[in-house]
């Protein structure tokens, strides 16, 4: 049997996996889970059968999916942070600048990929708290905006 570690959603698991050698039934462990697999003549793809519940990942939220709940429908002030660490790249408006929904706000570089920040709603930017080649942290207000 091999041993295997495997990553998924920063959460390791370690899978033992035992080599199938033609119809001998075989079974493949993780984190105290048995699940037995085999190989059928007809199809030659592999069918497996769990003994004990079935585990999935959490289903992770995207940026805009955040940014929609938490600012649908609100009035009043806005305070948008970085959803991640990284580096200020550009700033494509102004304060005082009046914005639409979805419009690039600014472009937040994390990782070697251009992030672009947009307005959640549509408004007016009553601040930007961040500058061209600033170092921000997940969590940092990068700009302010005021909706009606």
């Amino acid at each position: 049997m091999r041993k295997f570690r495997i990553n998924i959603n920063g959460k390791s698991y370690e899978v033992e996996v035992e080599e199938i050698i033609s119809q001998v039934p075989s079974t493949v462990s993780s984190s105290g889970i048995q699940t037995a697999v085999s190989e059928t003549a007809a199809s030659k793809a592999p069918t497996t059968r769990q003994s004990a519940a079935t585990h999935s990942a959490p289903k992770m939220e995207t940026n805009e999916e955040h940014s929609r709940k938490n600012t649908a429908g609100k009035t009043g002030s806005i305070k948008v942070n970085s959803p991640m660490p990284g580096t200020i790249l550009d700033i494509r408006v102004n304060a005082g600048a009046r914005i639409k929904k979805g419009q690039v706000v600014l472009i937040l570089e994390a990782m070697k990929m251009e992030n672009e920040i947009m307005a959640p709603q549509d408004g007016i930017i009553t601040s930007i708290d961040t500058n061209i080649g600033a170092s921000v942290n997940s969590g940092d207000l990068l700009f302010t905006m005021e909706v009606h």
